[in-house]
């Protein structure tokens, strides 16, 4: 096994949010989008984490400093192509190289993993079939089903937007391919950008065989671009956390009206009512019953409370 590199994409300036703040420090859980990437990129052991920020957003750096973290500046937005090529000085020429993206926060280990599996041996790529493909880059097969290339919607021909399957944008293969791959990039597209996704048509005519795996659920590769996604993602992602502490042994009298924003843990015999937010870090004994709406921040609960 080759060692892994991890280039998490976070330059993006999300306009559609609105806001002074960059997009990938905006909160899901009690935590920014990004420190949820980084996380989960942590638990692979890479041997480093490149993450790529954008021209003003010095803040990204500024607010979650971590000490094996590179930080690399995109100074003009150049599309994903050109992002990925600001970070290649820092990646490890003999290393396998894992394409991640900081606003695409509830991706799991087991599916990064499964892709770098397929990844050390040619081109992993993540996809995901979904009902509504607006918007996507769709993914071409040729007539064995294999992956020929990735087209952009704005680019796509009629009968290609009909293709439901999409590319999800995280990718994975030898860091040697890539850097050459990047080097060929051209932006002869509808908005003139440098596309990763190009790189996939160069890997089939280099004949490195590409892969697709996909994720367990769609929401694992959404990624948030507007307020109204992010508070979709954050019922989900509540949704995941209530059904691990029902697993445990709690009552929730409402599923759909509890928020944890941080670290909960449980013992047996739990209830909770509606409109319990817990922040920070919780831990409940057995027998706890808390009423409705009460908040409960960095605190233990004895049995029986």
């Amino acid at each position: 096994m080759s060692k892994l590199n991890i280039v998490i994409l976070a330059a993006g300036q999300g306009t559609r949010m609105n806001s002074r703040h960059p997009k990938v420090l905006h909160s899901l859980g009690g935590k920014p989008l990004l420190v949820h990437v980084i996380e989960t990129a942590r638990s692979l052991k890479p041997a480093k984490i490149i993450v790529v920020y954008g021209h003003g957003g010095e803040q990204v750096p500024a607010t979650l400093d971590s000490e094996d973290v590179i930080w690399v500046e995109q100074a003009e937005q150049l599309g994903t192509g050109h992002a990925v090529e600001q970070a290649m000085p820092e990646v490890d020429d003999n290393s396998t190289l894992l394409i991640l993206y900081g606003d695409v926060p509830l991706l799991r280990d087991t599916t990064m993993a499964e892709l770098v599996r397929i990844g050390e041996a040619g081109f992993g790529l993540l996809t995901v079939h979904v009902a509504d493909p607006t918007g996507y880059g769709r993914i071409v097969r040729d007539k064995h089903g294999v992956v020929a290339r990735i087209v952009e919607e704005k680019d796509a021909s009629e009968h290609e937007r009909t293709i439901a399957e999409v590319n999800s944008g995280i990718m994975c293969t030898s860091a040697k391919y890539m850097r050459a791959w990047l080097s060929q990039l051209e932006n002869d597209n509808a908005q003139q950008e440098y596309y990763l996704t190009d790189t996939i048509a160069m890997a089939v005519k280099a004949g490195v065989t590409v892969k697709t795996t996909h994720p367990e659920a769609e929401q694992e590769v959404a990624g948030v671009n507007s307020r109204s996604q992010l508070a979709e993602l954050e019922r989900y992602y509540q949704r995941q956390l209530a059904e691990q502490l029902m697993a445990g042994g709690v009552t929730l009298v409402d599923p759909a009206r509890l928020d944890i924003r941080g670290e909960a843990s449980t013992g047996q015999d739990v209830t909770l009512d509606v409109n319990v937010v817990l922040l920070g870090k919780v831990k409940l004994g057995n027998n706890v019953s808390i009423g409705p709406g009460c908040v409960i921040r960095d605190c233990e609960i004895g049995d029986n409370a």
